[in-house]
Order: structure tokens, then C-alpha cells, then sequence
């Protein structure tokens, strides 16, 4: 890879990390804020109706995920012209989109909300404050897509980075405003959540509209790129139908056997996980532009390389900081929330290594999405991940304990890995074979290395926060090494010291 992209990587990486630390502080505060102003079984309402409204909105991460592959594979080509029509066209479908799921939710969203799930009489019209609060601000940030797509394909990370933290900073504000309210907390919640999505929706467009030039709409009618979006996005519709039945599909079901504090268990474990994957998504942000752009240039070799040093590096930079949680979650829970909802534990362990095993992947399902070629692709991973819904309504119809439902969205995980590797060997000549002696096992092999000092420290040491603070700091270092000396090949390990020996020579000069 040429130095200059290296570089770019890594200082768009910076201003995402620089984002992510402020924005796990906000809302690591934000939650705890919640949760003592709500309370457990409204805390559970929000996450499950607003879960509700994300359900619907499979159509436009579909679209969203067309739009950002569309622009970014026109800067790799260079046409300006092109990326014109693209950003007007992708703002008409928008539009249009935001009109059809508004009205889907408002037909079936509000007739499965007052029908179908298991909420208490009392916070029922609450509830529907909620649904319809979710909407107005999903509509709001749907015509947002654009213009995000627009400002991570040219890699102006620290403009998202930014404007990402105002959000969280705002929402923050809000959590602290409710929390001294003596009405309804819930509905003045859903209420204050529509503001910050519209001064968001502002700042997106000035900001575009004054550094990228093919961001000025103009009315555009090209019905062949019209049809290509769509038939991007119609496939796409597939996986991402999957991936939301997989997550708030399966809220809903835990919802309808189960109760809200189930549901708000489960909320704060996918809270912890979103956490902690924020390092892993900085990353491949800015990493997978530059995929994209390989793959519109015909550098076939420098996108593999780059595939697979990039899924090792996120996958460790996850295991690190996932291992010490894993075994100490209880603590990190009491600490965080004061009180801590049953299941929530084995809940938050359980999605950790979900994480861990969906990770993998990720290089590849962008790989995937820039051929353009997702047909047979969706048809396939879509049908496998889609599993998850069926099997885990089954099994919690037959009583099973709701924490099944991870355990079986970790083994699909792997099917679906096993079927995006036998598309991506005929698609793009990617060496499979290489991939799973490389990459695939050599990242189990240094996890179940790391777990060796991290399990010793546990059974050794009594509970308390010194246990947590001696098995965090040994969990770490043990993990590096482990990195170092097992999962990193030679040339790897020479990197790394050159990249340490740079940074100490610049701390020397200053």
C-alpha cells in the first residue's frame, strides 16, 4: 500500500478514535442518566418500540449502503460529472423512501405496538409517543444518508467526527433535562430526541454544500442509474432484512415470551458491545473507502493484502479490550449502572463474543459490496443469517433461556462467513485457503493464547476492584505479546517496530 494512503488510514483512524473516546464517555453517562431518570421497565420500552421503528428501517440501510458504494466507486474512477447525478439521485430516493416507511409505520408499526406486544396498559400511550417520535426522527435522519455517504467517501473523518460528537453531546443534554422533569419522563424523551436530528440534518448540508462540489442538488431523471441504485440496493434488502431480524427482530420475540426487563438487559449488553465496537467501526471507516477504491482501480492484489491485515488488526483491537470485560462484566456493569437488570451479565458476555465472531467478516462484506455483482450473494448469506429469527422463536416458545438467542446468532455467524469466502474466491480471486491459515486461525489461536492469564487472574484472585484492576492491566499485556509474538507474521512484527521507533524519534525531536 503507497505511503500516502497508509497515511491517510491512519490520520482518519486518529480523528475517529479522538471521536470514539469522547463519544463512549457521553454515552457511558448519558446511559447511566437514563436509567435512573426512566427507570428499568421504561428504559426497556424506549429500546424495544425504537427497536421497532429500526425493523423498519431495512429499506433504507439497503439504499444507504447503494448510495455509499456508488460514491465512493465514482471518486476511484474520477468523474465528477457522474458523482453529480449520483448525489441528486440519491437525494429523490430518499425523499421517496422516507414518504413509503413513514406511512409503513404508521399502518403496521402502530397496529403491532397496540396488538402484539407485551407492554403495560398504563405505558401504552407513552409507548405510541415513542413510535411516533422514532419516526419523525427517522425520516429526519434518513435524508441525512447522502450527504454522510458523501463526506466518508471523500474521507473528511474529522467533519464526521465532529459532527457525530455535537449528536451525542446533544443527546446527552436532553438525558439530563428529562431526568429533572417531573411529568412523564418517557415522552418528553422521545419529544426532545427530534431536535438534535434536525440541526444535525442542517450542518450536514451546509457543510457539504460548501466544500464538495457535487453536492448541490439539481433535479436529476438518469433512470439508469436510477435502476442500478435500486437493483443494488433491491439485493442488498436481503441481508439487511437479516441483520434487522437478527437484532430487533429478536427483541420483539424476546419481548412477546419474556417481559420489558428482558428487553432492557439485553439493550444494556448491545449498549456495552456498541461501546467497545466504536475501536473496531473507526477503523474500517476509514479503511473501507479505500477497499472500494482498490477494487474501482483493478488493484486486485493491494485490496486482498489490505483485507487481510485489516480484518486481523480489528478483530484485535477488539479482543483486547473484550477479554477483561468478558470475565469482569459484572463489575463493569455495577460500576456503570448502579443497578444491574437480571440477565444483563451473561447477556453482555455473550454479545462480546458474538462480536468477536461476526468480525471476521467485516472486510469481506465490503469487498463483497464493491463488485456491485450481490445477487446470488444476498440470496445466500441473507437465507442463512435470516435463521436466526425462526430458531429463536422456537426456541424461546419452548422455554429456553432468552440467552439462547445469542448463542444461536454466534453460530449462524460462522455460516455466513464460510458462504461470503466461497463467493469472494470466484468474484475477486480471493485466496480462501491463505484467509483461513492466515487470518482465520490465527486469530483463534491468539485468543484462546490471551485467555490464559486473564482465566487465571479469575480463579485466583477474590472478586473486588482489585482483581478487576490486576486482571484488566495483565489481559492486556498478555494479549499484546500474544499479538506480537503469535498472530503477527515477520514482516508484521518489523512494521510495528519501525512505527514505534518513528514515534519515539518524533516525541525526541519536539
Amino acid at each position: 500500500m503507497p505511503d500516502s494512503d497508509t497515511k491517510r488510514i491512519a490520520k482518519n483512524t486518529g480523528f475517529l478514535y479522538m471521536r470514539m473516546l469522547v463519544m463512549m464517555v457521553i454515552g457511558f453517562i448519558t446511559a447511566r442518566v437514563m436509567l435512573e431518570a426512566l427507570g428499568v421497565n421504561n428504559y426497556g420500552i424506549n429500546n424495544v418500540v425504537g427497536g421497532l421503528v429500526s425493523m423498519f428501517s431495512m429499506l433504507s440501510a439497503s439504499l444507504s449502503g447503494a448510495v455509499s458504494r456508488f460514491f465512493t466507486f465514482g471518486l476511484g474512477k474520477g468523474d465528477m460529472m457522474r458523482l453529480r447525478v449520483i448525489f441528486s439521485t440519491s437525494i429523490n430516493i430518499h425523499i421517496l423512501l422516507a414518504v413509503v416507511v413513514v406511512l409503513a409505520i404508521e399502518v403496521v408499526g402502530v397496529w403491532f405496538l397496540n396488538n402484539r406486544m407485551n407492554i403495560d396498559a398504563d405505558r401504552l400511550v407513552a409507548a405510541n409517543w415513542v413510535l411516533q417520535c422514532s419516526t419523525i426522527t427517522f425520516a429526519i435522519n434518513l435524508l441525512s444518508v447522502p450527504y454522510r455517504a458523501a463526506i466518508i467517501a471523500h474521507e473528511r473523518m474529522s467533519a464526521f467526527a465532529y459532527l457525530t460528537i455535537f449528536d451525542a453531546t446533544a443527546k446527552l443534554l436532553i438525558v439530563c433535562a428529562v431526568y429533572f422533569y417531573n411529568g412523564d419522563k418517557l415522552i418528553l424523551l422521545s419529544v426532545l430526541n427530534i431536535t438534535p436530528a434536525i440541526i444535525s440534518q442542517v450542518i450536514y448540508w451546509l457543510y457539504c454544500k460548501r466544500h464538495f462540489e457535487e453536492c448541490t442538488y439539481k433535479f436529476a431523471s438518469d433512470k439508469k442509474l436510477f435502476k442500478e441504485i435500486f437493483g443494488f440496493a433491491g439485493w442488498s434488502f436481503i441481508g439487511n432484512t437479516a441483520g434487522l431480524m437478527k437484532n430487533e427482530g429478536v427483541n420483539v420475540v424476546i419481548n412477546i415470551f419474556t417481559n420489558t426487563t428482558i428487553n432492557a438487559a439485553r439493550g444494556f449488553a448491545m449498549q456495552v458491545n456498541g461501546m467497545v465496537m466504536q475501536f473496531i467501526s473507526n477503523f474500517t471507516m476509514a479503511l473501507n473507502p479505500q477497499i472500494i477504491k482498490d477494487y474501482a482501480s483493478g488493484q486486485l492484489q493491494r485490496m486482498h493484502k489490505l483485507m487481510f491485515q485489516g480484518t486481523k488488526l480489528s478483530y484485535y483491537i477488539f479482543m483486547i479490550l473484550s477479554i477483561p470485560l468478558i470475565f469482569e462484566v459484572e463489575a463493569f456493569l455495577y460500576l456503570w449502572l448502579g443497578e444491574v437488570p437480571e440477565h444483563s451479565v451473561s447477556f453482555t458476555r455473550l454479545v462480546l463474543v458474538l462480536s468477536l465472531a461476526e468480525i471476521v467478516s467485516y472486510t469481506l462484506i465490503t469487498a463483497q459490496n464493491a463488485t456491485g455483482k450481490i445477487r446470488d450473494y444476498q440470496i445466500v448469506v441473507g437465507g442463512i443469517l435470516l435463521l436466526n429469527l425462526p430458531i429463536s422463536y422456537l426456541l424461546l416458545r419452548w422455554g429456553v433461556f432468552p440467552e439462547v438467542t445469542v448463542i444461536v446468532a454466534i453460530i449462524v455467524s460462522q455460516l455466513c462467513l464460510a458462504a461470503r469466502l466461497w463467493f469472494l474466491r470466484k468474484m475477486i480471486d480471493f485466496p480462501v485457503r491463505q484467509f483461513i491459515t492466515k487470518v482465520y486461525f490465527n486469530v483463534i489461536a491468539v485468543t484462546l493464547l490471551s485467555l490464559i492469564v486473564p482465566a487465571i487472574c479469575y480463579i485466583a484472585i477474590p472478586p473486588g476492584y482489585v482483581r478487576v484492576f490486576i486482571l484488566g492491566s495483565l489481559s492486556i499485556c498478555s494479549s499484546i505479546a500474544t499479538i506480537y509474538f503469535v498472530g503477527c507474521t515477520r514482516e508484521e512484527r518489523a512494521q510495528v517496530r519501525k512505527a514505534i521507533v518513528n514515534i519515539i524519534s518524533k516525541f525526541r525531536n519536539r
